[in-house]
């Protein structure tokens, strides 16, 4: 009970300074799943299981070229919610951490936004424009908890796909009443979520500062070097 406490204060804390959007777009346009860099990393950082799970991704990525969109969701939704949830307290000993694609592949787990990101910049590799994605803030009623997706827009007035490590289906938000809408963004756009359809209102992003997306991007870089 304390426990489930503590981390309902932690994820409110965390969503109340979620609101920023940095320029992601040259880190997304330049980060690659089919490089031999990521996977030496993977194996010198975390091993062979892991270096074989990149060599997965890979392959997944390979096998998707040519695909439709909904083909890439579905598989690479698929792909990364066969990993292990972890809370942040449990995997990194502290109350919040968002982990690199690398750094999530590695360890095969994470919590809600690990699975996001990863799924975030994989479909970005796989040339899904980031017009149609938006990491998307929402409360689970079954969890009584804040949580985070991944949102697929075909149009900006389109009824989202639902990209989530909970409910591992790949379906329209009007058939999931258990996620309310609270904020979706992407690389340079941030809009308060409309709970029927399209994004939203649209809301200024100069306002807004979060330093876990900036740590985040520095901690890719890092991964890339």
């Amino acid at each position: 009970m304390q426990g489930t406490a503590r981390l309902m204060q932690e994820r409110t804390g965390y969503l109340k300074t979620f609101l920023i959007i940095v320029l992601l777009m040259s880190l997304t346009t330049s980060w690659s799943f089919t490089d031999n860099e990521m996977l030496n990393e993977l194996k010198s950082a975390y091993g062979q299981r892991a270096y074989d799970k990149g060599l997965e991704l890979q392959q997944l990525i390979l096998n998707l070229q040519g695909k439709n969109e909904k083909t890439k969701l579905q598989s690479v939704n698929t792909f990364f919610n066969d990993f292990t949830y972890i809370t942040d307290q449990e995997l990194w000993k502290q109350e919040d951490y968002w982990a690199t694609p690398t750094e999530f592949i590695g360890l095969k787990g994470g919590d809600c936004e690990d699975y996001v990101i990863s799924k975030y910049f994989t479909l970005r590799t796989l040339g899904i424009s980031d017009k149609k994605l938006f990491l998307t803030y929402v409360k689970s009623t079954k969890q009584n908890l804040p949580h985070m997706v991944l949102n697929y827009f075909e149009t900006p007035t389109s009824v989202p796909l639902v990209l989530d490590n909970y409910n591992t289906s790949l379906l329209p938000a009007n058939k999931r009443g258990d996620l309310k809408p609270v904020y979706s963004f992407n690389a340079d756009s941030l809009f308060s979520s409309n709970p029927s359809a399209g994004l939203g209102k649209s809301l200024p992003t100069d306002r807004f500062k979060n330093s876990k997306w900036d740590k985040l991007l520095s901690d890719v870089r890092r991964d890339r070097q």
